[in-house]
């Protein structure tokens, strides 16, 4: 009799309902503090999703949204709808693939898809919804696991049923952050998984579940910040979205229901309005955070406090808010002197963000925490800055593992920590960082500032998923003589660098002239470099009409670049006439741009 299966499989997927909404419903800003916490439902605003192609899955820069003036030819797409077919499309939508940012809100998404779900809101056709966020596969990489018992380490309530209910329910399953996977996934033939009960490394099961061989019937959401995207073959996606945060009226929507005192939050909107750069990156939802954390803190201090105006600022200043929110219980409000007593455990903190953002890791282990001096049992680690900068979650066996806040947190940590180690001498640090032609060698002759920031460029250069780009902004952001003031105290002196700035100005635009090959992504990551040592003077139209670039042609890496520059640019640009070039960029690029160039 079929009944009290049917009974028991509708209390199963109660009790997982009811599971993942406990999980999904709240929203931790900053660390997971029972004060932090914020229900999703009450802040969630939004996003701006796109429907994108397939086909070049990697042709667009991270940052290549940002602010898109012509939006009118993209139809949204509502997180909610992701798996719906449109009206023209016969075949079923069965895995998607997200692209977006760090900070725009892809996780947010997946959080906001399975509430909706939990809460009877949206895509009520589906039995089970199984979440596997790459940063928690990567601490079991190496096990061996069925599906099924993959799947039971995370979702516990699934133990008493039956595997093969797997492929009889309706399920979708969501790997979260491909780009923090350590993961090798294998998309050729060799290693076939057809069986949810046979066991198999966890990226055989994940190609497996991808290639549809295990469980075809199952809808599959990646997520990925864009660089990291074109790891998966095209032909095994069948719709590409992407996340383009926060439009302008989102961007409003968001500091209003962030910020409960009208006033505040009026004035707040006003700054950002006022700054072209700061209304252009709060299109990213973790900015957002960030700014109204910062403004928040610099307004109750001084109406006319002035605002910070480049990334790097902005983080400065939220290290120095969060270290200023945890010491006021002790009456110590001067944020230089709070730096000073708080330097060891920042400069600890930092050296970890930077020892494990070169080895490709999101998440440590209290081992990799003790081998930078960190105890976590000492109460100092849970007083000053690291109780927000830090967060631990207790994932697969129950084992603790610690991240930063954001993954952008750890990598102006770590941007800090290369600089600090510049100022104080720290020649091995540098020499384990440096390309081998800069290193010293004997470490008898420091390494000059110039040759590690050129080094870092032509590091962040060769990297293939672009995972030194915002280290490398937050290290040339961190070498600037303004910034380095606001850190004075963290590192005990600053260095006279605004010889070398000039100089490595100089390199980067040399770089994007001269070299052909740059593709769009490192193209417009070096312009950003620039941006963030405050070098406006790089004009587009001198960019375009370098002599390098032949009259007839502009390479799809230079089209999106001249579309993206235009976004960031403070002054009007001469119209350009995109028609007279041969350009390899597809139509849609092209006149993306030209509307840019023209709105």
């Amino acid at each position: 009799d079929a009944t009290p299966d049917l009974y028991w499989l509708q209390l199963v997927e109660n009790q997982h309902k009811t599971s993942m909404k406990n999980k999904h419903e709240r929203l931790f800003e900053g660390i997971k503090l029972e004060e932090n916490q914020t229900l999703l439902n009450r802040i969630y605003t939004q996003l701006y999703i796109i429907e994108g192609e397939s086909e070049g899955v990697n042709e667009e820069h991270e940052v290549l949204q940002m602010e898109k003036t012509a939006r009118t030819q993209d139809t949204p797409i509502y997180c909610n709808d992701i798996f719906k077919q449109g009206c023209e499309e016969k075949d079923e939508i069965k895995t998607v693939l997200t692209k977006g940012i760090a900070g725009i809100g892809k996780t947010v998404s997946v959080q906001k898809f399975i509430l909706d779900w939990t809460e009877g809101k949206a895509n009520q056709d589906v039995d089970f919804m199984f979440v596997l966020p790459f940063r928690e596969l990567n601490l079991i990489k190496d096990h061996q696991y069925s599906l099924h018992r993959l799947l039971l380490d995370f979702h516990p309530e699934l133990q008493d049923l039956d595997s093969k209910i797997y492929e009889e329910c309706k399920v979708v399953f969501i790997f979260d952050g491909l780009d923090e996977s350590r993961i090798t996934l294998m998309f050729s033939d060799d290693e076939k998984v057809c069986d949810v009960n046979e066991s198999s490394s966890v990226g055989v099961l994940m190609s497996n579940l991808i290639r549809g061989e295990l469980l075809p019937s199952a809808l599959i959401w990646i997520t990925s910040r864009p660089a990291a995207a074109n790891q998966i073959p095209s032909k095994y996606i069948n719709r590409v979205t992407e996340i383009q945060g926060f439009n302008d009226p989102q961007k409003e929507k968001y500091f209003r229901k962030r910020i409960s005192d009208r006033h505040q939050a009026d004035k707040i909107i006003e700054h950002i309005k006022r700054s072209r750069s700061l209304h252009i990156m709060c299109h990213i939802p973790v900015f957002c955070w960030i700014s109204a954390t910062v403004f928040q803190n610099l307004l109750k201090q001084d109406d006319s406090a002035e605002i910070p105006q480049t990334l790097t600022e902005m983080y400065i200043h939220f290290l120095l808010t969060q270290i200023n929110m945890r010491n006021q219980k002790y009456d110590e409000r001067n944020p230089e002197k709070l730096l000073k007593s708080n330097r060891d455990v920042i400069v600890k903190l930092a050296e970890l963000a930077f020892k494990q953002l070169m080895k490709g890791n999101v998440m440590f282990h209290e081992e990799d925490l003790n081998e930078s001096g960190i105890d976590v049992t000492d109460a100092s680690v849970y007083s000053g800055i690291c109780t927000e900068i830090f967060k631990e979650e207790s994932v697969i066996h129950q084992r603790k593992v610690y991240c930063f806040i954001h993954l952008s947190f750890q990598e102006f940590l770590a941007g800090l920590y290369m600089f600090y180690c510049y100022v104080v001498k720290n020649e091995e640090s540098i020499n384990l960082f440096l390309t081998k032609e800069y290193t010293t060698g004997t470490g008898k002759t420091p390494v000059s500032l110039y040759d590690l920031l050129k080094s870092a460029v032509d590091k962040s250069l060769q990297s293939k998923n672009g995972h030194l780009d915002l280290f490398l902004q937050f290290l040339l952001g961190v070498s600037l003589e303004s910034n380095q003031r606001l850190l004075q105290d963290l590192l005990t002196c600053t260095v006279n660098s605004s010889g070398t700035i000039t100089r490595i100005r100089h390199y980067i635009k040399t770089k994007i002239k001269a070299d052909e090959h740059l593709s769009a992504d490192r193209c417009i990551s070096l312009f950003l470099c620039l941006l963030e040592m405050e070098d406006q003077t790089l004009e587009i139209q001198e960019f375009v009409k370098s002599k390098n670039h032949s009259e007839n042609k502009l390479s799809l890496a230079h089209c999106l670049t001249i579309a993206y520059m235009h976004q960031i640019s403070e002054k009007e640009l001469d119209e350009i006439d995109l028609k007279k070039y041969n350009t390899d960029a597809d139509r849609r690029v092209i006149s993306a741009v030209v509307d840019c160039i023209k709105a």
